[in-house]
């Protein structure tokens, strides 16, 4: 196949005046039609390389050669940007219509094309991505999934030869980042070269290449098998094996039958041996062993209903007589699809939105009274937003970490709470208290944004999708951070998509669904519930998918497991002595 996109010894310095290059001498090649993935730590360079291919970015040395066009000649670059389509994390980088179908047309028109046209390529990008029924929707009224539909549908209507997915599933629920991989699979499938940029591993892993980024360089490049075999070196550059992987490792101490080359789920689900041991009944789910007790919790919301905004015409409740408790010194986490009303309910719970009914006590503040000492309560709970620049607003990273405790009357020595706050979050204190927020990679900017919360020094933590973004060492650093923090006490809520190594560690999970609470108990007994999981149209972990699946092939496995060191204990005692 003939090279679609060429580097040749690339460099890509921010500023002249960087102390180290975004990109440092990276040469590589991609050819037309293939499905590449591109992963790395933050800050790594995979934005910054995807904005090359586009021209978004020029090179400060070497050469970027997309469709046969070179980025160094500026009347090249609407030809490239016809060529290679970008899908970014953050839809809203992108929309600028009022409406759906307005959107779509705006790149295909601004090309200049016949009318008839643009109305075609609207017609077929609406179809592509299942939007025609909301074609006339604004689109700050759509959901997350919906509203990332519609960035590509953007794209798509420009009919390039290359999209580039730049982490476009990191805000989205586990069945819409499975949407987004069909999609990007159907238009492979139609010969259209895919660009596919994540922190998840196992999407990584359904593409033909992987490319690792170190530091702004390439540090591996070949087969998905082939990289994510290597385990110590990903560990090196802060990655890690799918899950898929690790498991396969783990149950060939039981099963030495299970094939080398196993990459994908469905693989490794259709390797697994059969019971062959003495039948016995399977281990039965147990009863809920949560009661929820409103008179003793920290947190209690009682029949809490909001509609968002009341003037749209459109607008169906984000809550709907919704109850939940939250213990004092627990670990809680909050799941559902996307647009299910966690954010909304995080959002009640430091009074950022009133209750428009219902009732809601955090400690000792009754959020529904209008006196509301509402400077008390947010000195007892600090809220991460989902999006960290929506809280991110001082021009350097320390004076952003320090804004919220000086705003709220610390009286200590604010650096000291910087570099620990800094240092909780793994930003090392001198080499990024003066860096400038503007410039820092979506995962550096969630960072500071958890800093920012840290620092006050809550009771409460809030935390709205903080792994998000991450890369799998930086989500290793956070789950440290967060048993840190429920071992000094205190009290985490955390909604997220990314649930699969929180699970295990956490006392309770509540499932949301349509703004109302279906699921709430400990993590094996909300898992163990099929019917109620698929109901809410999110995807139970991945570990709890495997234990239904020997289960179904007459293991007799407790479908509470959660981990794997919990599963090679149970298949020990089964089949003895691993080999």
């Amino acid at each position: 196949m003939a090279n679609f996109i060429r580097l040749q010894d690339v460099s890509f310095f921010y500023h002249p005046d960087s102390a180290a290059p975004a990109l440092a001498h990276v040469s590589l090649n991609i050819d037309r039609g293939e499905m590449v993935a591109l992963v790395g730590a933050n800050g790594s360079g995979k934005s910054t390389l995807a904005r090359l291919l586009n021209a978004l970015l020029l090179p400060t040395s070497g050469k970027v050669i997309t469709a046969g066009f070179d980025s160094a000649d500026p009347a090249s670059h609407t030809a490239i940007r016809s060529h290679v389509g970008l899908v970014f994390q953050r839809p809203q980088d992108q929309i600028v219509a009022s409406t759906v179908e307005e959107e779509i047309a705006f790149g295909p028109a601004n090309l200049g094309l016949p009318p008839r046209e643009v109305r075609s390529r609207v017609e077929e990008a609406l179809e592509q991505t299942s939007l025609t029924a909301l074609r006339d929707r604004h689109p700050f009224f759509l959901s997350a999934g919906e509203s990332q539909r519609l960035a590509l549908a953007g794209v798509l209507a420009m009919q390039p030869r290359c999209v580039i997915f730049d982490e476009s599933t990191a805000m989205l629920d586990p069945a819409n980042r499975a949407a987004v991989m069909r999609q990007a699979k159907r238009l492979h499938q139609h010969g259209i070269t895919i660009i596919f940029i994540t922190h998840l591993m196992h999407e990584a892993a359904e593409c033909e290449r992987v490319i690792a980024l170190h530091q702004g360089q390439v540090a591996m490049d070949g087969l998905p098998l082939a990289v994510f075999s290597r385990d110590g070196d990903l560990a090196d550059i802060g990655l890690e094996q799918p899950h898929t992987i690790q498991a396969a490792d783990m149950l060939r101490r039981f099963f030495p039958s299970l094939p080398a080359d196993i990459l994908r789920e469905n693989n490794l689900f259709n390797a697994l041996p059969p019971y062959a041991g003495k039948t016995a009944p399977l281990p039965a789910a147990k009863p809920n062993p949560h009661i929820r007790d409103m008179d003793g919790a920290l947190i209690q919301v009682r029949d809490l209903s909001y509609v968002y905004p009341n003037a749209n015409p459109s607008a169906r409740p984000a809550l709907s007589n919704l109850n939940m408790t939250v213990a004092e010194n627990s670990l809680h986490v909050l799941i559902g699809a996307s647009g299910s009303g966690k954010s909304t309910l995080l959002q009640h719970l430091n009074a950022l939105i009133r209750p428009q009914s219902g009732k809601i006590s955090v400690g000792p503040f009754d959020l529904s009274q209008n006196g509301l000492d509402t400077r008390a309560l947010r000195r007892m709970v600090a809220l991460a937003f989902q999006q960290p620049e929506d809280q991110i607003f001082e021009q350097f990273v320390g004076d952003e970490i320090a804004y919220g405790p000086r705003k709220l009357g610390y009286e200590g020595k604010l650096s000291d709470v910087v570099r620990a706050a800094m240092r909780a979050v793994g930003l090392e204190f001198e080499s990024y208290k003066d860096r400038l927020t503007a410039e820092l990679s979506g995962g550096e900017r969630r960072k500071v944004a958890l800093a920012s919360i840290l620092a006050i020094r809550a009771d409460i933590f809030l935390l709205d999708e903080p792994l998000a973004g991450l890369d799998p060492h930086s989500r290793t650093q956070v789950f440290a951070l967060l048993a840190d923090l429920h071992q000094q006490g205190k009290t985490i809520l955390i909604s997220t998509h990314q649930y699969e190594q929180l699970t295990p560690v956490s006392d309770a999970v509540t499932v949301i669904s349509g703004g109302k609470d279906i699921l709430q108990g400990p993590p094996g007994y909300v898992f163990s519930q099929t019917q109620g999981v698929n109901a809410a149209g999110i995807l139970p972990p991945f570990i709890a998918r495997l234990i239904h699946a020997l289960r179904a092939g007459g293991w007799p496995l407790d479908p509470y497991i959660l981990d794997n060191r919990t599963l090679a204990t149970a298949l020990k005692h089964i089949v003895g002595r691993p080999a």
